[in-house]
């Protein structure tokens, strides 16, 4: 009886952590998509479709497929795709790397040099490391770093309301 209290207060644990990451992921997902409303990208990357795209598997991809559907980016529709290899990552706006796929980052980094795509990270450290801007929690609370050099080097134009709210990294 008393292995099987144990076991039933494990799985009651684990299923409130399992929704606290998927809250998390809805926190992230509305930052992900307010990006696109605060961030300007270069005159190349206007046209065709409005790419987010995620690295590896994560619960964000559905959720921002949810949250983006039938939406634009100015003219230009926002698609979310899912690349699950290096070498199939193409030149997306938003490029989120969740925290399992976060050791690929300098490869990233380089497979996406000279481009403007936006690289979003969500580990400790990683807005130092080279991603433009990182997830952090912060007395309970999703907030922004954002390295500023990296995202001026990248062609991209960030609105003084985002600047505002990102805690900046150099």
């Amino acid at each position: 009886m008393k292995k099987y209290i144990t076991l039933t207060l494990i799985g009651i644990l684990f299923s409130f952590v399992a929704k606290a990451q998927l809250g998390d992921y809805k926190s992230h997902t509305v930052y992900v998509y307010n990006f696109t409303k605060y961030i300007q990208w270069p005159a190349a990357y206007q046209s065709g479709d409005f790419v987010i795209a995620v690295y590896g598997t994560s619960p964000i991809t559905a959720q921002l497929r949810n949250a983006t559907a039938n939406k634009t980016v100015g003219s230009q529709k926002i698609v979310v795709k899912q690349y699950k290899a290096l070498a199939n990552i193409e030149n997306p706006h938003i490029l989120f790397i969740p925290n399992p796929q976060s050791a690929n980052l300098a490869a990233i980094k380089q497979k996406l040099q000279g481009k403007s795509t936006l690289i979003v990270t969500e580990k400790n450290g990683l807005a130092k490391q080279g991603s433009h801007i990182n997830f952090i929690l912060r007395d309970g609370k999703w907030k922004i770093e954002m390295n500023n050099p990296l995202v001026d080097a990248s062609g991209l134009k960030v609105s003084s309301q985002l600047s505002r709210i990102a805690i900046p990294v150099r």
